[in-house]
C-alpha cells in the first residue's frame, strides 16, 4: 500500500527509513514538479538545498533527479545550506521555487521535505493542498534522470548560494559596525546548518565568537532535538556564563529560527525575542509597517503596534499563513512562537541568522546587555510578560477523542483568570481579562498537542498550563 503524504504546517516530515524513504521523497518531488508545471514554469530553475541530517544530501540529489527529468534546471547546493540562504537563492537565481530537505527542529530520527514559491516563501495553504493532490501513488509516474547523467547533460548544476546571501545580509544590517564592537558572544548552531556562519559574517574584527555544537552530528547529542528552547539550549547558557560572554545566539537545525540568552545565562524566550525585534525595528531603526504574528505569539506586539501607530495582524500557526499576509500588507516583520522571524526587504521567510544579527545590532546601538534590553521592552509595553509551553505526546488513535473534548470545552475561567474570549482560528485560544491567553493546538507536523500560555501573572503560568492539560484530558500512559 502506498503511503498517503500530507503536508503540515511547514511541509512533510517523517521518520527516516519508515515513511521517509527515497521512494516517498521522489513522489513528493514529482508532486511539486507537477504543481510547478501546472503553474506554467516549464524549463525554469528550481533550487534544491539540504541540511546536515542523516542522508540529507542523497535525498536532495534524488529530488534534483526528478526535477531534471521533468525539464527543470535543478540548482543543487554544493553542501548543507541554511534554509534562509536557500530561500534567498530563489530570488538571486530567478528560480520558480525550491525544495529543501530538512526536518528543521525535529528529533534526529526524522527528515523533511519543504517547498518554496518563486519569492522563496512558504506556499500558501491552498497551493500546498494542490501539491499533495499531485503526488503520484503509482511509482511508474515518477520521472527520474540519474544524478551523474543529469550533471553531464547540464540539467542539474551544483552551486554555492552563500555569496548572494552574504551580499543580501550586508544590505540588511551594518556588518562592519558589528565586527568592530567589543562584544563577546557564544554561538550555538545546534550541530546544524548555522555552523560557522557567525564567524563568516562577523569574524576578523574586535567581536569575539565562541562556537559550540558546530560539527555535523545527526544524533544531536547534548540536546533532545535541535530546537532553540530549554533544555536544548542549557549547555549554551552555561557556556555563556563560564566564558564571560555578553550574549548567546542560537540557530536551530536548519538555521531559520533563533534563540537568545543573556549575560547571566538566562534564556530569553521566543515571545520576548519577537517583542525585542519589533521594538528594534520601530524604535532603533525608526521604521514603520505592519506586524504579522501567529496567534500563538506575544500580545506585547499589540501594545507596541498601538504605541507606534502600526497595524498588527494575527494568523494561523505556520509561515504558510504568515508569508502571504506579509506580502499582502508589505509588513515590516512577521513571526511565530517557535522563534522564526521574517523581515521586509528580505525573503518573506524565516531567517534565524539575520534575526540574531539584528539582536546583536540592537545591543550595540543601545549599548545594552540582553537583560537590559528585556527590561526596556517591558517598560515600553507597561508590564512584565511570562510565557511557557507544554508538549503532550498524542497517539493517532487518541486525536479524534481529544479534539472532541477540547472542542466541547467552554471554561469560564482558567487558573482563576476569567475567560473573556475564544479564538478557534488555529486551535483553541482562550483570552483572559488581563490580555493574557492560553492556547491548545494540535501540531500540524508532529504527533503532539501543544499547550501554550502568556500572562502578566508570573505566579499563574504553571496553573494555566495545567488547566489546559486538563481540557485535553489524555489517558495516563
Amino acid at each position: 500500500m502506498t503511503d498517503v503524504i500530507h503536508f503540515g504546517t511547514d511541509g512533510w516530515r517523517g521518520t527516516i527509513a519508515e515513511d521517509y524513504t527515497f521512494a516517498n521523497v521522489r513522489r513528493c518531488a514529482q508532486g511539486f514538479a507537477n504543481h510547478l508545471l501546472k503553474e506554467g514554469n516549464a524549463g525554469k530553475k528550481v533550487v534544491v538545498g539540504y541540511d546536515r541530517r542523516f542522508d540529507s544530501e542523497y535525498f536532495a540529489a534524488a529530488s534534483a533527479e526528478v526535477l531534471a527529468a521533468n525539464g527543470f534546471l535543478a540548482l543543487l547546493t554544493d553542501g548543507p545550506t541554511p534554509t534562509p540562504s536557500v530561500s534567498w537563492a530563489v530570488t538571486a537565481q530567478g528560480a520558480c521555487g525550491a525544495i529543501n530537505i530538512t526536518a528543521s527542529h525535529n528529533p534526529g530520527t526524522d527528515n523533511g521535505f519543504k517547498v518554496r514559491d518563486s519569492r522563496g516563501a512558504a506556499l500558501a495553504p491552498e497551493a500546498l493542498l494542490e501539491v499533495e493532490s499531485l503526488i503520484p501513488a503509482d511509482p511508474s509516474l515518477i520521472k527520474r534522470i540519474p544524478l551523474e547523467h543529469a550533471l553531464t547533460a547540464g540539467s542539474i548544476a551544483r552551486f554555492d548560494p552563500a555569496p548572494a546571501y552574504i551580499e543580501q545580509i550586508g544590505r540588511m544590517v551594518d556588518l562592519p559596525s558589528l565586527r568592530a564592537s567589543p562584544l563577546k558572544i557564544v554561538a550555538d548552531p545546534m550541530w546544524g546548518n548555522g555552523a560557522g556562519w557567525m564567524e563568516r559574517l562577523l569574524g576578523g574584527g574586535k567581536l569575539e565568537i565562541i562556537e559550540i555544537h558546530s560539527a555535523r552530528n545527526p544524533l544531536f547529542p547534548d540536546m533532545l532535538r535541535p530546537e532553540p528552547i530549554q533544555p536544548n539550549v542549557d549547555t549554551g547558557l552555561r557556556t555563556t556564563v563560564e566564558r564571560g560572554a555578553d550574549a548567546l545566539v542560537i540557530t536551530d537545525g536548519d538555521a531559520d529560527r533563533v534563540g537568545f540568552g543573556d549575560e547571566h545565562g538566562t534564556f530569553i524566550n521566543q515571545l520576548q525575542v519577537y517583542g525585542l525585534l519589533a521594538l528594534y525595528m520601530l524604535e532603533v531603526r525608526g521604521l514603520r509597517g505592519a506586524i504579522v504574528k501567529t496567534l500563538s505569539t506575544t500580545s506585547m506586539l499589540e501594545k507596541l503596534g498601538k504605541k507606534y501607530g502600526v497595524p498588527v495582524y494575527s494568523t494561523g500557526v505556520g509561515f504558510k499563513y504568515v508569508a502571504p499576509k506579509m506580502i499582502e500588507t508589505n509588513a515590516l516583520i512577521g513571526g511565530e512562537e517557535s522563534g522564526g522571524f521574517a523581515f521586509r526587504g528580505h525573503a518573506p521567510e524565516r531567517d534565524g541568522i539575520l534575526a540574531a544579527l539584528f539582536l546583536l545590532d540592537m545591543m550595540v546601538r543601545l549599548d545594552c546587555k540582553p537583560s537590559q534590553l528585556v527590561k526596556h521592552l517591558f517598560e515600553e509595553v507597561g508590564a512584565e510578560y511570562f510565557y511557557d509551553r507544554i508538549d503532550l505526546p498524542l497517539a493517532p488513535e487518541q486525536r479524534e477523542a481529544a479534539l472532541g473534548r477540547v472542542t466541547a470545552a467552554r471554561p469560564e475561567s482558567l487558573a482563576g483568570l476569567r475567560v473573556v474570549g475564544r479564538d478557534t482560528t488555529d486551535g483553541f485560544k482562550y483570552i483572559f481579562e488581563d490580555g493574557g491567553w492560553m492556547l491548545v493546538r494540535f501540531s500540524g507536523t508532529e504527533s503532539i498537542i501543544r499547550v501554550y500560555c502568556e500572562t502578566t501573572h508570573g505566579d499563574k503560568v504553571r496553573a494555566i498550563l495545567d488547566d489546559g492539560v486538563r481540557l485535553v484530558d489524555l489517558p495516563p500512559e
